[in-house]
């Protein structure tokens, strides 16, 4: 085992719930839930934002990545479930600090991973200054930039996928 995974394990360890209900107290979930809701009002994609603490100790200890976990909470939530395939999950694993976008097979072939990254490090910076919430809301703006160039609502905007944010 390296030091980086060793730190990494100390910051997965002493990353708590209560970190994360500091960081993102039930007003800015709110916040984060009703910009979701305007954002799809503006196209037919479908965003999900979920913020998990920390990883548990097994998929720590084996070195399970955010990007990973990202993939398997995308599976597990049926964002892939979308009539248009065009449904794109924001990631956060706090204790990494790590932002992952995963977008469904519908809007990734239209946007760049280029283009996600930029919207990953834009929050991760946010992030950096403390500003969880805003960083968040910045990130679904720009998703949603994407998803309405791409997905433009016409009138039968169906709201497949819950608003909620999910909390890990």
């Amino acid at each position: 085992m390296t030091n980086f995974n060793i730190r990494r394990i100390t910051k997965h360890l002493l990353t708590t719930h209560n970190e994360l209900r500091r960081v993102f107290p039930p007003l800015s979930l709110q916040a984060i839930e009703q910009a979701i809701k305007a954002s799809e009002s503006s196209h037919l994609g479908e965003i999900r934002f979920v913020v998990e603490a920390a990883l548990e100790c097994g998929p720590l200890i084996r070195g399970q990545t955010a990007r990973a976990r990202a993939i398997d909470v995308f599976s597990q939530l049926h964002i892939w479930d979308t009539a248009h395939n065009n449904g794109v999950l924001i990631y956060l694993l706090l204790a990494d600090r790590d932002v992952e976008i995963v977008a469904d097979r519908g809007i990734h072939a239209r946007a760049s991973d280029e283009e996600w990254e930029q919207i990953c490090r834009m929050m991760e910076n946010a992030f950096k200054l403390e500003q969880y919430e805003q960083g968040v809301i910045r990130g679904i703006q720009a998703i949603s930039q994407h998803l309405t160039k791409h997905f433009p609502a016409n009138g039968d905007n169906l709201n497949e996928l819950p608003d909620a944010v999910v909390v890990l």
